[in-house]
């Protein structure tokens, strides 16, 4: 347990070691359009600069077969501790950060940035719509050695792509995207990357997705993008609905890859089984990105990646042995700023832990009572885990069910015409 805990304490240590600051000072882009041959000459240097970067990755960690989305106020640094303790080969996305954070936070970006070495492979991702906060923060991100970067074009959040105008808004304009992700890649030495939609209300055509793949994979050293298989609607419904509303088109995700072939996509919206991982996979998805599914049932999703997904040996480990490694973490960052983080900020994760297993919701009562007066995470634990039998707490991971779904076959059999580049339209959009 020592040894467990010490690990996990260091999750709230920077990593200046690991990866110095950017190559390019800051400023490098700003008004670029004053010098587009420089521009231009950057745009070749860099995309075969990109690919190195994406195979120096790829040497170090498995493929992004599997990764676990970027959730506003989920995906933080509990969530992704219990995730690695789970599985050790998926990819992890921080919740979007704005770069005006970060910019503004200088003094406590620890706070921010900081995760335990443990959490590699993992994605920090950024928002924001000014090039200079966006070059700022990933300069100030680089110590911290994360394994990429991800550019926010995708959150119908009002509070996002209303008052804030970024996040799906940025798909209205890919020509900024272009120029923002130039910078973010002028500012650190990782790949980059671009979380979007398939489009945003009525610009919703698949021309119109490609357009903005296009353009932006073809005027920055872009080369990964993960797809979220809905249009976003901007019209004030809440983001909760713009994950139902909007019918899923996994054919669009399928008519990338046809025409792109050059470029890596990932498959996001709508999956939440290994059973449709491996269903995508079969039918030609570079990765697949997992969200909601992987937070409220983290055993049955997150424990089957390694053996499912990577073809690892399925691993004996317990729900018991997470949650004894878990709360020497737990305890280990309770209130180091101050008030916060609380137990119940540390033990939200874990309230999946148990889904569908008996008396797991009245575990879950009991662990919601314990809030008013436990102040450690393992005296919680003695006195609510009586409630989960020892079957359950002991049992290890089992194999992934037989079967499969063909919702992507019928995907592949429904494929919009080939993309064909307009470029003087592109030119004057």
């Amino acid at each position: 347990m020592k040894s467990a805990g010490h690990c996990l304490i260091a999750s709230i240590t920077p990593f200046h070691s690991v990866i110095r600051f950017g190559r390019f000072s800051s400023n490098l882009f700003y008004g670029s359009s004053s010098k587009p041959r420089t521009l231009c000459a950057y745009h070749q240097s860099s995309k075969l600069h990109s690919a190195s970067l994406m195979a120096v990755a790829a040497e170090r960690y498995p493929p992004p077969w599997f990764s676990v989305a970027p959730m506003m106020d989920w995906t933080d640094n509990h969530y992704r501790t219990l995730v690695r303790l789970i599985s050790k080969k998926a990819w992890l996305y921080t919740e979007m950060i704005a770069a005006e954070t970060i910019v503004y936070q200088t003094g406590n970006l620890d706070r921010f940035l900081a995760y335990g070495p443990e959490q590699h492979p993992i994605v920090l991702q950024i928002g924001g719509n000014k090039l200079e906060n966006l070059a700022k923060a990933t300069q100030l991100a680089t110590p911290y050695g994360y394994d990429e970067i991800n550019l926010n074009c995708g959150c119908p959040s009002p509070k996002v792509a209303g008052h804030g105008c970024f996040g799906v808004r940025l798909m209205l304009d890919p020509k900024f995207v272009a120029e923002a992700m130039s910078v973010i890649a002028a500012n650190t030495n990782v790949p980059v990357s671009v979380k979007c939609r398939i489009g945003v209300d009525d610009h919703d055509s698949y021309n119109e997705l490609c357009d903005f793949i296009y353009e932006v994979s073809s005027q920055s050293p872009t080369r990964h993008f993960i797809i979220h298989s809905r249009k976003a609607l901007l019209n004030g419904i809440s983001p909760a609905d713009n994950r139902k509303i909007p019918p899923l088109k996994y054919e669009y995700y399928y008519a990338l890859l046809r025409d792109f072939p050059d470029l890596q996509f990932t498959i996001n919206g709508g999956i939440t089984s290994i059973e449709e991982v491996n269903a995508a996979c079969t039918e030609g998805a570079h990765g697949v990105m997992v969200g909601r599914a992987a937070y409220g049932n983290p055993w049955q999703i997150l424990g089957l990646v390694d053996s499912a997904v990577y073809g690892a040996p399925l691993h004996s480990i317990t729900r018991r042995q997470v949650l004894e490694q878990y709360q020497v973490y737990g305890d280990s960052v309770l209130r180091i700023y101050g008030p916060r983080p609380t137990v119940r900020e540390v033990v939200r994760p874990l309230l999946g832990l148990f889904h569908a297993e008996p008396r797991n919701v009245v575990w879950k009562r009991a662990v919601d009572a314990a809030f008013r007066h436990c102040t450690t995470i393992k005296s919680l634990f003695e006195e609510t885990l009586g409630e989960i039998p020892d079957e359950v707490l002991d049992a290890p991971i089992t194999e992934v069910p037989s079967g499969s779904t063909d919702t992507f076959i019928k995907a592949k059999s429904l494929l919009p015409p080939p993309y064909t580049v307009n470029e003087e339209e592109l030119l004057y959009a």
